[in-house]
């Protein structure tokens, strides 16, 4: 069956075996030669390519993408694949878990592995998101053990690893603030004072501040003689002031003063 066969163009068709089917259908046939399976699943050496190419090489799957890949071993260690990549390495996490038939649970079918890929070299490295989980016969079994199938995808990062690599990183100057995507850059202006505020109202408040400051015995001060409440214009409740308003009906300290000095 071609993988651009008719059956997968289907809507809501997905690629999606389980466990058992992994390792006692697709693998055990590819080990005894029946190369059929490996119009669904290709045959390749992953370790030639980082994982974020291996989309791109399977021939089915959307999140999960599944390859035949040959053991390749090296000298010394006792003889462990080589799982190392151009630009990392994958390293295995925990111990093997044994896969049991869910019909027959005495039946032991095979091993996962489960590996996380790192950037860089060992023993050190960068971890990423990328997981494999490696399926293989189990030892007991007769049939060769030099091919093993592997499922890579993409492990979705949580917001507790997201803070933890953020705190990780380097304290580095603070940023300037956003606002609708510009950034404004308040270290740049001066800190703002009175006199500031006084000279951007056309220096209203400057006025104001000077003529209730003026000396005692001025003759200027008829000036400030607060309004006659018996204006006409006064009473219309459409053109009415709210600042005149809070300052007839409440006086401030001040208004008997002045009004006393003239």
């Amino acid at each position: 069956m071609e993988p651009n066969h008719p059956e997968f163009d289907l809507p809501g068709f997905r690629f999606h075996p389980t466990e058992e089917e992994l390792l006692d259908f697709y693998l055990k046939k590819m080990v005894l030669g029946n190369n059929s399976c490996n119009e669904v699943i290709g045959f390749l050496n992953i370790y030639q390519h980082d994982p974020w190419i291996l989309p791109e090489k399977s021939k089915i799957g959307e999140r999960e993408w599944y390859f035949f890949v040959p053991r390749n071993k090296k000298h010394g260690n006792g003889g462990r694949p080589n799982r190392t990549t151009k630009n990392g390495f994958w390293k295995a996490t925990g111990s093997d878990r044994k896969i049991f038939s869910l019909s027959d649970r005495s039946k032991h079918l095979g091993l996962k592995k489960t590996l996380v890929f790192y950037l860089g070299r060992a023993p050190g490295g960068s971890k990423t998101d990328w997981v494999m989980s490696e399926y293989r016969l189990p030892d007991s079994c007769r049939l060769s053990k030099d091919i093993v199938l592997c499922k890579i995808y993409r492990k979705a990062t949580s917001m507790k690893v997201l803070e933890q690599r953020a705190a990780a990183q380097p304290a580095s100057s603070p940023t300037p603030s956003t606002v609708s995507g510009q950034h404004l850059d308040f270290s740049a202006s001066p800190p703002m004072t009175l006199s500031h505020v006084a000279s951007s109202n056309d220096d209203c408040e400057a006025t104001k501040e000077a003529s209730l400051n003026l000396p005692i015995g001025s003759n200027n001060l008829s000036e400030l003689r607060l309004p006659n409440c018996n204006t006409d214009w006064f009473h219309d409740s459409q053109i009415r002031s709210p600042w005149l308003q809070d300052l007839i009906f409440t006086p401030p300290p001040y208004a008997n003063v002045l009004n006393f000095l003239d």
